[in-house]
């Protein structure tokens, strides 16, 4: 693999986007810098440009959903920094990147926004030795490389050629502090052989790039055969997970690693690695025999090359299945790891249903190819069905095996060779796994356990994802059910009504909204929040829906004093909060009271906005006693008026009356369009808003205008 990777696309986007992020590497200086680019609705986050760390390293994160739990995605997700100062924090923050690099270093990721839209973010990264907290310079930096990359994005798309992130990363190549002289490098070569013991330097993939003699020697290998070469690639008994990993805990934190290894022959080496902004420098020298013999990695016998990268995808594999919320996400995540982890080129995840295997993600096979072997039915005898069937996984070096196994097989994917893994949870299926190479691959020992026992984790996530949907599904069903299919057309009104569930949890809550018909110029309104996110809170939704539905006639004080009643008799342990309308459409008026709801906005005909001060009245269900006192307004016609639940004004570490009036703002702006456009305007804002923990209910209210 090129460390350099690909050629950089031609013209001034991919130049443009490797200057700015060099630049903010060089004014911060951070060790290690990317690029992220957000497709314009897609929720995945595309890594466009890396400088220092390998390829390899960076491969689980290449791609990042918006709605995981990582720096980039949460400072792209809230729009904001996000600042990591240190190990222990990383751990405390970001427990899955903790386990997956368990090293020293500060991390910056940042936005790129205009507080509107953010279609990237930039990370940057500094060695372990930096102090816990960003100085002035480095927020300077920050911002200046955020700005500058706003700007570019925004320019590619008025020019009508928006920027996207390519197949592959671009590598920048490291920064150098000076360009060696030609008569400088033969004595750079004399220099270092004079010294003891051997060196040599590595590259940030960890290619040998420069060899002593006697480091040949040492490593029991002649220099020419060690020269672009992995070092833990090139010699069978340093292809070590502990080897790989101290090379990355160097290049990572910025400081110096060292191990102990004992070659087939000869003394015991100690390694010594010095990392730098282009690579590592290794010292190898003979070593006394450690006093632990534990510590000493002994020679292994040859094993597949990579083991050591195929760990570290398997890690992040089970780190990132613990987080996998859905179907949909365990398929993406398998994916994203086994891929890159094994060499293969095509995967596809079936599980079964109703008789059949489904096949419910791919990624590397064209979707007309999958249709034609979507829903097999299991009695079917294909190298998935049996390794689903059976529980033996099966694997085909050549296409001339597989068709030994079946005979009826046509080649139909062009692939050389397949691995077909059956996912088995607590003893039962639950469907297949498929990876396909370009080429014949003879499958050792070792790697047909590792994809095996990788198998039996997606399976387990896959099991839970599935259970997950199933609820998930169950919780809208629930949620249509209790909430209004269509509001009533009541002569003289425009209505709009919008609900979001939370953006994270089963999708279903307590928010309601209802309008009610009461009569020709009569009509009642009501929006309510009950306490909790579960199914719970939602039945009790529907109780209190019903509850104020049955008493709508009566003053609005009324309805809630008797809502209040039926709750504090039910004692459901919830609280619930309460607006309820009631709108006299022949006298142009309305009349409001609430019961610890956030206050209603009324849009008057002129255009601006007001936040109506009702009188306070406490939550339904507390005190069986309490009264609601209600407030009269007038209702002229072309007013609208504005209720809501709080999932609509609330954000992280932001006070609600601040939500509240940027609300009022956002509503004072939206014009004079339909009541529907309003609606739209409205959410549309807060689906671009940071994570919302809480469901959006709106109800917008509209006295129509006089021949409207």
């Amino acid at each position: 693999m090129d460390a350099a990777g690909p050629p950089a696309a031609t013209g001034f986007g991919a130049v443009s986007l490797d200057t700015v992020l060099a630049g903010a590497l060089r004014d911060s200086e951070a060790s290690v810098g990317a690029v992220y680019l957000l497709p314009p609705g897609e929720p995945v986050l595309r890594l466009a440009v890396l400088s220092g760390v390998s390829r390899q390293t960076a491969v689980p994160w290449t791609r990042v959903a918006l709605t995981d739990h990582t720096p980039v995605a949460d400072a792209v997700r809230e729009r904001r920094l996000v600042w990591v100062g240190g190990q222990e924090e990383m751990a405390r923050t970001y427990p899955r990147l903790a386990l997956m690099l368990p090293y020293p270093f500060a991390l910056a990721a940042a936005p790129v926004t205009d507080g509107t839209s953010t279609p990237g973010g930039l990370v940057l990264q500094w060695p372990g030795t930096h102090p816990p907290h960003p100085s002035p310079r480095e927020r300077a930096a920050i911002d200046t490389a955020c700005r500058d990359l706003l700007a570019l994005l925004r320019s590619a798309e008025e020019q009508g050629r928006p920027l996207a992130a390519p197949r592959e990363p671009r590598i920048l190549p490291p920064p150098r502090p000076r360009a060696a002289w030609p008569a400088e490098a033969q004595s750079a070569v004399d220099f270092a052989e004079r010294l003891p013991g051997g060196c040599c330097t590595l590259d940030l993939d960890g290619r040998i790039l420069f060899a002593t003699t006697e480091a040949g020697r040492l490593l029991g290998a002649d220099v020419t055969e060690l020269l672009g070469a992995c070092l833990w690639k090139v010699l069978p008994w340093l292809d070590e997970p502990v080897v790989e990993d101290h090379y990355r805990a160097a290049t990572i934190s910025g400081q110096p690693a060292s191990f102990t290894a004992s070659p087939p022959a000869g003394p015991c080496l100690s390694f010594h690695l010095y990392p730098g902004s282009s690579g590592v420098s290794v010292r190898i020298v003979p070593a006394a025999l450690p006093t632990d013999p534990a510590r000493v990695l002994r020679p292994a016998p040859p094993a597949e090359p990579g083991r050591a990268a195929v760990l570290y995808h398997l890690m992040h594999l089970a780190a990132t299945l613990t987080e996998a919320i859905g179907v949909r996400d365990v398929a993406d995540q398998a994916a994203d790891q086994l891929l890159p982890a094994f060499g293969a080129q095509a995967l596809a995840l079936m599980t079964a249903e109703d008789g059949r295997l489904r096949i419910i993600g791919h990624r590397g096979y064209p979707s007309e190819l999958m249709e034609r072997f979507d829903a097999a039915p299991l009695t079917s005898d294909t190298p998935a069905v049996r390794a689903m069937t059976t529980g033996v996984p099966g694997f085909f070096p050549t296409f001339a095996e597989l068709r030994r196994a079946y005979p009826p097989a046509v080649h139909q994917d062009g692939m050389g060779s397949w691995a077909f893994l059956p996912l088995i949870t607590s003893g039962r299926p639950v469907g297949s796994l498929v990876l396909a190479y370009e080429r014949p691959r003879p499958f050792t020992d070792e790697e047909r356990t590792v994809l095996t026992s990788a198998a039996g984790l997606i399976a387990q996530a896959l099991d839970r994802a599935r259970l997950y949907d199933a609820k998930h599904r169950l919780a809208q069903r629930l949620q249509e059910g209790l909430l209004p299919r269509t509001l009533p057309c009541v002569p003289g009104l425009d209505v709009a009504a919008r609900y979001l569930p939370a953006g994270r949890g089963m999708g279903i809550g307590g928010d309601f909204y209802d309008l009610i018909r009461l009569g020709t110029h009569l009509a009642g309104a009501a929006i309510g929040d009950v306490q909790g996110h579960n199914v719970s809170a939602a039945a009790l939704m529907g109780q209190v829906r019903t509850a104020v539905h049955a008493t709508a006639g009566a003053p609005p004080d009324e309805v809630l004093a008797r809502t209040n009643r039926l709750l504090t008799d039910l004692d459901p342990g919830l609280f619930t909060s309460c607006l309820y309308v009631q709108l006299d459409l022949a006298h142009h008026r309305a009349r409001l009271a609430t019961a610890g709801h956030l206050p209603p906005l009324l849009r008057h005909p002129d255009g601006h906005v007001e936040v109506l001060d009702l009188a306070p009245g406490l939550l339904l269900g507390i005190d069986p006693h309490a009264t609601y006192p209600p407030t009269e307004i007038p209702l002229p016609p072309g007013a609208l008026l504005a209720l809501y639940t709080d999932g609509l004004v609330e954000t992280p570490g932001a006070d609600i009356e601040d939500g509240i009036a940027a609300l009022a703002g956002r509503l004072a702006r939206a014009g004079t369009g339909t009541v529907d456009e309003v609606a739209d305007a409205l959410v549309h804002h807060a689906e671009q808003s940071p994570a919302r923990s809480d469901d959006i209910a709106l109800l917008l209210i509209q006295a129509r205008r006089e021949g409207g």
